[in-house]
């Protein structure tokens, strides 16, 4: 049975019948490098899965709202009301498609009646894939489709990180939720995030996969450094400003940042910066490399890349650099890297296709050994972004 109708067949048995619903999906997304420079005004080169979550709608004909998740089915279903939405701290998974309800309604766009929603995700929870932008990405999806709301793709990812950062109080970037709105099957998205300008780069790896290993440690956003790495990352960026006129870290080239990183007064500070400036370079290089299929430099870059979260904007801890540095061991890894935001979460690998059993065996056990538990991998496909299926 596919995933259509398993979902449909578990609204029948949940909400009484699936009588007039529509069946959407919005996928994960890998960063396949560019990694914390996404809110420095830097570049970012993510691309969509065909991992994601999937959801079932219809209207209803009073002001409720119901949902139902098949990842948190103890839960059973959650009840409240289109009316009054507002944001409340760690209340359950429901806060984030009420988020994006409520991001809707402030940027002017009324949500006339409630709904019955039931959410299917087979992204791995926690890992740092996207669980949470893609149900945001998904919520946005089915409120323009159901209500014929005026927003784009990009609108969507907009609204969705509005509603990340100001209902459930995590201070994202927009990357996450671009690369699910703006997907496009066998292409990452080579983003701006200064200004949001793109453009689609193939992905044409020879012989070779994605491979996504899961380090299983739990983590959540807003109780990890990241917030903590923000602020340091602002105050090098003021500090910079004092002596050359920049509106982001983005804005500098490696010599600039050589130049002028006295004015930064604290050398952890200098270090964060660092990656901001370097790993926004790192990322335009491999997109280069990747024109001119140069698939080898492609995996250095990424291997630079860990090294610096590991060593300069320290996000990556025991379990990330196990998978990376084992990685980096097995013969046929053209390059391996932490992805998302670090603290746990998952690696990303390009593995030619001949080492992929060979990797999965070898990295899984030796994480395993010095770790304690065990890791998941996952050989991805690059999809689209939202449809209704």
């Amino acid at each position: 049975m596919g995933m259509k109708e398993t979902v449909l067949e578990k609204f029948a048995e949940v909400f009484g019948d699936n009588d007039g619903v529509k069946v959407y999906f919005a996928p994960g997304r890998v960063n396949m490098i560019g990694e914390h420079t996404d809110y420095n005004g830097g570049h970012v080169f993510p691309c969509a899965l065909t991992i994601g979550t999937y959801a079932v709608a219809r209207k209803r004909d009073d002001r409720k709202l119901r949902f139902y998740s098949m990842n948190f089915e103890k839960l059973g279903v959650l009840e409240s009301s289109i009316d009054g939405l507002k944001p409340e701290k760690e209340a359950d998974w429901t806060n984030y498609p009420k988020g994006v309800m409520w991001a809707f309604g402030e940027k002017g766009f009324e949500i006339p009646c409630g709904m019955d929603i039931l959410l299917n995700g087979n992204i791995p929870n926690g890992s740092g894939l996207s669980s949470s932008a893609s149900v945001e990405v998904v919520t946005g999806f089915i409120l323009r489709d159901l209500f014929g709301f005026d927003v784009t793709n990009v609108d969507l990812a907009l609204i969705g990180q509005y509603s990340e950062n100001k209902f459930n109080g995590v201070n994202c970037g927009i990357m996450d939720q671009f690369a699910i709105a703006m997907g496009k099957k066998d292409h990452a998205i080579f983003l701006d995030t200064a200004d949001l300008s793109f453009e689609y780069a193939p992905i044409k790896l020879e012989n070779a996969k994605i491979v996504i290993s899961c380090s299983n440690k739990k983590r959540g956003l807003g109780d990890s450094k990241y917030n903590e790495r923000r602020s340091e990352c602002e105050t090098a960026l003021s500090e910079l400003q004092q002596v050359i006129g920049i509106n982001a870290l983005g804005d500098l080239t490696e010599e600039q940042f050589e130049t002028y990183k006295p004015a930064i007064k604290d050398e952890v500070r200098m270090r964060r910066a660092k990656h901001a400036v370097y790993e926004n370079q790192r990322t335009m290089k491999a997109v280069e490399a990747l024109k001119s299929n140069d698939v080898a430099l492609f995996g250095q870059l990424m291997n630079a890349s860990h090294v610096s979260l590991r060593d300069d904007y320290e996000v990556t801890g025991e379990e990330l650099d196990t998978l990376v540095e084992e990685a980096w061991k097995v013969e046929g890894v053209i390059g391996s890297r932490m992805t998302g935001a670090g603290f746990g979460g998952c690696t990303v690998s390009i593995v030619r296709e001949d080492a992929i059993d060979t990797f999965i065996e070898k990295v899984g056990t030796a994480y395993e050994k010095k770790i304690g538990y065990a890791a998941d991998f996952y050989v991805v496909e690059i999809g689209d972004g939202p449809v209704v299926l």
